[in-house]
């Protein structure tokens, strides 16, 4: 073969070369675009697998808070109900010890003084040991709801059954009180009387005046102390 027909041999391998590339480049184009499409789907659902798994553990985080914090919140919650409970138990066990139905009261008037004064604390006992004259007690009148503290000025005792009634009068004032007493009423009976006055501690009781006499600063200090207790971390 001579010189001419090689080079002319191998310009026409090229040129089938070139015609077979050019023949397979829009199939090849199209299955690499193909592969990136699929490859491109992959990446986009391992994004979106990776993000749903980030987006449930920060879900679950947040739920996890919010029920430690109701949690939390149910704990103080029962916390409070047990400090309100265990003053109640301690209130009826002081009724039973000192025998009176309130076993603590406050002055709430200056009819006492100079003896005792308006905020002071009394703290009663009641035994089965008739009232004497001179004795401080404090007693309920039927119609009122709010006891009174004023002292025995005169006894009056049946002979046959050895009962006591008792006349009282405040300090503090001019006449006695059979006008505070119900009408008709000139004595009071044994079941009327709350108590003897056994000790005091002056002017802790303002406390009570004023949330008695300002209901809206009582709510608010309740208010105030029930949320102390339940968003407390302690």
């Amino acid at each position: 073969m001579t010189q001419a027909e090689k080079k002319g041999s191998k310009t026409q391998e090229r040129q089938s070369s070139l015609f077979i590339i050019s023949a397979l480049s829009p199939k090849v184009s199209a299955l690499v675009s193909v592969g990136r499409f699929f490859t491109r789907k992959d990446s986009e659902k391992k994004r979106t697998h990776s993000k749903g798994k980030k987006m449930g553990w920060i879900g679950d985080q947040i739920d996890s808070i919010k029920s430690l914090q109701f949690r939390q919140v149910l704990a103080q919650a029962v916390s409070l109900g047990m400090i309100v409970t265990s003053a109640l138990i301690i209130w009826k066990g002081l009724m039973c010890v000192t025998g009176s139905e309130s076993p603590v009261v406050v002055v709430l008037s200056g009819s006492m003084e100079p003896g005792f004064k308006r905020g002071d604390i009394l703290f009663l006992h009641m035994s089965n040991d008739p009232i004497r004259a001179g004795e401080i007690v404090v007693f309920n009148v039927d119609g009122r709801e709010i006891p009174i503290v004023h002292r025995v000025i005169k006894v009056h005792e049946h002979q046959d059954t050895g009962e006591v009634d008792v006349l009282t009068k405040g300090d503090n004032n001019f006449g006695d009180d059979r006008l505070l007493y119900a009408h008709g009423q000139l004595w009071l009976h044994r079941h009327h009387i709350m108590g003897r006055a056994v000790g005091f501690l002056p002017y802790v009781g303002w406390v009570t005046i004023i949330m008695t006499e300002k209901p809206i600063i009582k709510y608010i200090l309740i208010g105030a102390l029930g949320l102390l207790v339940i968003t407390s971390k302690e």
